[in-house]
C-alpha cells in the first residue's frame, strides 16, 4: 500500500469519526468505533469497518449509518480537499469479536 493511500485512509478515518460523533445521534448505551479504513488504489471506494458495543445493536447501527451515507459523504466532501473522494461503504468489524472470543477462552483456560 502506498504512502498516499495510507494518508488518505488516516484522513478519512479521522474526519469521518468526527462527523459521526458530532452529526449522528445514537442511543446513549451504544459505543460506535471506526476500527479501520481501506481505500482502493484508484481512490474510488473506501471500506470503513466499525465496531459496535453491544453486539446486539450491530444491524441497527449499520442501518442508521447507511441511511445517513449521503449526508456523511457530502460533509466529508466539503471537509477534504480532494479531486476525487471515494465512495464510502460501512462494514461490521469481525476481528474484534474474534479477538474478544479468543480472550474469553484463554481466561477460562487459566481458571
Amino acid at each position: 500500500m502506498s504512502k498516499r493511500i495510507q494518508r488518505v485512509n488516516a484522513l478519512i478515518k479521522r474526519e469521518l469519526s468526527q462527523l459521526i460523533l458530532k452529526e449522528l445521534d445514537f442511543p446513549l448505551d451504544i459505543l460506535v468505533t471506526l476500527t479501520r479504513v481501506e481505500t482502493t488504489s484508484d481512490l474510488r471506494d473506501t471500506n470503513v469497518w466499525i465496531s459496535i458495543i453491544p453486539d446486539e445493536k450491530n444491524e441497527k447501527i449499520i442501518e442508521i449509518l447507511d441511511k445517513n451515507i449521503y449526508f456523511l459523504q457530502q460533509k466529508l466532501n466539503k471537509r477534504l480537499k480532494m479531486r476525487l473522494l471515494p465512495k464510502i461503504k460501512f462494514l461490521e468489524e469481525k476481528k474484534t469479536k474474534e479477538a474478544s472470543r479468543v480472550e474469553e477462552i484463554l481466561e477460562r483456560l487459566k481458571k
